[in-house]
């Protein structure tokens, strides 16, 4: 549901996650802590919550975070942890898009939790709430298309190339100009299509959108059960398209990103990659530190 904005195993644990990416230990911990108090503020965002449903909405994320922070982070230590070792070598399309089946696991994990609570509050929502949600995502859709389909070809490569320069930055330290360069042709050689996903965004609006409405019948709620089958099947949508020709793009981007991945990392210094190793190892030691404070 896009007014949580769970579907990826949520950006409440995005925002979260990015952090240990971007800060050290202090920061990493702070914007942890905050993030059921953001999750909640992002929700009401979407779905304008009412007295009723705002305090049952907060204790369920509560209850999220005390289970991830428990279940979940000492996970992502050990992965960061592994992440280390294939850090310091070469590596190869192949040994980097192994990742991609554990992360889409614990999205997929984190997704499930929330089944329960999701349908909770999704029974609720009057039908003035399912128009905030609708006025919300045509918001959304407007930032996209500013972020993303710039009207001039030029603008959007040079916007990408920022962006990914900048993500790969804080993993490695600077890049040099022939590895900036090998990032640029990467990308402009890519099947990344932001129309498609765009496309693909609108299609999860109007299903998350159509799910919501079947949860009441004649302005009744639908049983609990049946609530919750629909929110778990509308999840995993969310998590696997059910369009083929969507299915068959992301497999191919993600093959592409593996590859010139690689090949970028195989041009890093040692000074990089002892810069990839710490980073790596600091965010393993944020997500043990901050599963150990506890909830």
């Amino acid at each position: 549901m896009k007014w949580v904005r769970w579907r990826t195993g949520g950006r409440i644990i995005g925002a979260a996650l990015l952090a240990l990416a971007v800060s050290g230990c202090a920061v990493v911990q702070l914007a942890y802590n905050q993030a059921p108090a953001w999750s909640s503020w992002w929700i009401n965002s979407y779905a304008d919550l009412d007295d009723d449903q705002g305090p049952r909405t907060r204790e369920a994320i509560d209850a999220f975070f005390r289970w991830h922070r428990s279940t979940q982070l000492p996970e992502y230590a050990a992965m960061l942890t592994r992440m280390q070792a294939q850090a310091q070598d070469n590596t190869s399309a192949a040994a980097l898009c192994r990742w991609e089946p554990e992360l889409r696991q614990k999205a997929e994990v984190a997704l499930m939790q929330m089944v329960v609570p999701a349908a909770e509050l999704a029974v609720t929502l009057t039908p003035q709430q399912l128009r905030h949600i609708d006025k919300r995502y045509e918001r959304n859709n407007k930032e996209f298309r500013e972020e993303y389909l710039q009207p001039d070809p030029k603008e959007r490569r040079e916007e990408l190339l920022d962006k990914t320069v900048e993500r790969l930055e804080k993993l490695y330290g600077r890049l040099d100009a022939p590895q900036r360069e090998r990032v640029a042709q990467a990308l402009l050689a890519s099947p990344f299509d932001p129309e498609l996903w765009n496309q693909e965004r609108i299609a999860h609006q109007r299903d998350t959108l159509q799910t919501l409405r079947s949860l009441k019948v004649d302005g009744r709620a639908v049983p609990a059960a049946q609530a919750q089958t629909a929110v778990r099947d509308l999840m995993g949508r969310w998590l696997h398209s059910p369009r083929p020709a969507y299915q068959a793009y992301q497999r191919r981007l993600v093959d592409y990103n593996c590859a010139w991945m690689a090949e970028l990392h195989n041009t890093t210094t040692p000074v990089q990659r002892k810069a990839a190793r710490d980073k790596l190892r600091g965010w393993a030691d944020d997500a043990r530190a901050l599963a150990a404070a506890g909830g």
